[in-house]
């Protein structure tokens, strides 16, 4: 959500803040850019009053995101968003950049690192913008100097879904993205891939998740033996005659579904896989 034009006075503050070539706690890419400005600039207010709603949807996501949350421009919903979650006194970075890298060092989110503009500027807070096509998908607001935590650290945060960031991006970030029949990319929280948890001894199964209900690829059985699946996976099988091309692909693997639901049919270029459903509110130990 946009609330207007900056003025000539806050882009040049924002421009003063940013800096070229710097490489943020590390190594590699840099973790702020010039970059190019986007056309409409967030001009609401960096200090919002920040909510706690119930629950992890839209709604509550934009609640706790205070103004990181109302700087994002996604084509969908808001995917993620947090607020205050404080860092120690000896913590806080003595710039604003340095404020952006704690939040990478705290948090670890699975959100891009670097290739972030300094957006808007005060004296006490800077938006932090991560933009594909000038469109603002991942916000940070850091602030200076709160309540017993002296120099400058992560605020609020929020994100658009995955799948509105670029291809090689997510894919990086480890996020399966699958695409429709229109070639459209499909949000993560409608239809997800990922691979089975290492401490769950799950690593050779992979899970894709469409519209809430969970099916997997369990080559080795693991699933099984856990109990997760009533069903086994099957490498090779036919596909059933009333069974439907949902249109959506990946990787050379295209999705077919019965009325049912209760099987996943994989197409692949070597035939068909029956991927079994996974047991409701199932997980390791």
């Amino acid at each position: 959500m946009r609330t207007g034009l900056t003025g000539t006075a806050a882009l040049t503050a924002v421009a003063a803040l940013t800096v070229a070539g710097c490489g943020g706690a590390g190594p590699g890419p840099d973790l702020v850019v010039r970059g190019t400005p986007p056309t409409r600039p967030y001009d609401g207010p960096l200090r919002l009053p920040v909510g706690h709603a119930d629950g992890s949807g839209p709604r509550a996501l934009r609640s706790a995101s205070g103004a990181a949350g109302r700087a994002l421009e996604c084509d969908g919903e808001i995917f993620e968003g947090s607020g205050p979650d404080g860092w120690s006194e000896s913590d806080g970075g003595d710039t604003p950049e340095e404020g952006l890298a704690l939040y990478f060092d705290m948090f670890e989110p699975r959100q891009p690192d670097h290739g972030y503009r300094a957006e808007r500027a005060r004296a006490d807070r800077v938006l932090y913008s991560f933009d594909v096509g000038g469109r603002t998908k991942v916000a940070v607001v850091v602030a200076k100097d709160q309540r017993d935590r002296p120099g400058w650290g992560p605020e609020t945060s929020a994100a658009c879904d995955p799948a509105e960031l670029p291809a090689r991006v997510a894919a990086a970030l480890g996020w399966e993205v699958w695409t429709d029949r229109e070639g459209r990319r499909v949000p993560v929280t409608q239809l997800d891939g990922s691979a089975g948890a290492e401490h769950c001894g799950w690593e050779s199964a992979h899970f894709l998740t469409l519209d809430g209900r969970t099916y997997a690829r369990d080559p080795e059985g693991v699933l099984g033996r856990d109990g997760l699946v009533r069903e086994p996976y099957r490498a090779r099988t036919r596909m059933p005659a009333g069974a439907r091309d949902t249109g959506y692909h990946q990787g050379g693997r295209r999705l077919w579904l019965t009325a049912d639901k209760a099987t996943a049919y994989v197409r692949t270029p070597h035939g068909v896989e029956a991927w079994p459903a996974v047991e409701r509110g199932a997980g390791c130990a």
